[in-house]
């Protein structure tokens, strides 16, 4: 039962969309409206609010480490161990990808990823993100940047640790965040990919009467 609670309260911290609450809380138009419709740190990016993106970067990661750190800490006080660990991991990941309280639309996963790993270890999630930093430096492109972390994520994890049921949470939550990519994955081979702080679709502010109407 301990293990199935801890599992839910990961996917219900997973399903909070940070792009979405910062969004409206800052006036900006809804990141499922424009771009790509993404609600995700880089589609919020495209809006041209860098403090939103940044909140929404941050955000997003945190709860992908606070729901796995709180059954990494907590968790042996309730006799749970590495397979509860392995499943909030997955469940903090898909409440992002599937969030109940956004109509099971959400993001690609890639900040909520980088907040699971850092709480499994921080070696593995600081290895991870710079791996994302160099590719997303030198090519521009935030999803192909992602796809190669996640293809170095689950490596990183079984050289570090070994094939253990975390490493292999891991693995899966990579297999999700590159199904999640399909899209950009054919964009990147037909060359119509937008790069980091590119602007595409244009985000459109919300009327001054509906935002005025949101805060009665």
């Amino acid at each position: 039962m301990q293990m199935l609670i801890a599992t839910v309260a990961a996917y219900l911290i997973g399903s909070i969309s940070f792009a979405v609450i910062v969004s409206a809380a800052m006036g900006l138009a809804d990141p499922r409206s424009y771009g790509s419709k993404n609600p995700g740190a880089t589609n919020v990016l495209r809006s041209g609010n860098k403090i939103a993106a940044i909140l929404t970067l941050v955000g997003d990661a945190f709860k992908g480490w606070l729901a796995v750190w709180l059954v990494a800490r907590f968790g042996p006080n309730y006799g749970l161990g590495d397979t509860a660990v392995a499943l909030a991991a997955i469940a903090v990941f898909l409440g992002h990808l599937y969030p109940v309280f956004f109509k099971f639309k959400g993001g690609k996963g890639v900040a909520t990823a980088a907040g699971v790993l850092l709480a499994i270890n921080p070696v593995l999630g600081l290895a991870t993100a710079l791996t994302w930093l160099i590719i997303a430096f030198f090519f521009r492109y935030s999803s192909f940047a992602a796809l190669v972390s996640a293809v170095f994520a689950p490596l990183f994890d079984i050289f570090m640790f070994g094939a253990n049921r975390i490493a292999w949470a891991v693995f899966a939550m990579s297999a999700l965040l590159i199904w999640r990519h399909r899209g950009n994955i054919a964009k990147l081979i037909a060359g119509k990919e937008s790069r980091i702080g590119e602007k595409k679709g244009g985000a459109k502010k919300p009327e001054a009467g509906t935002a005025h109407a949101r805060k009665h």
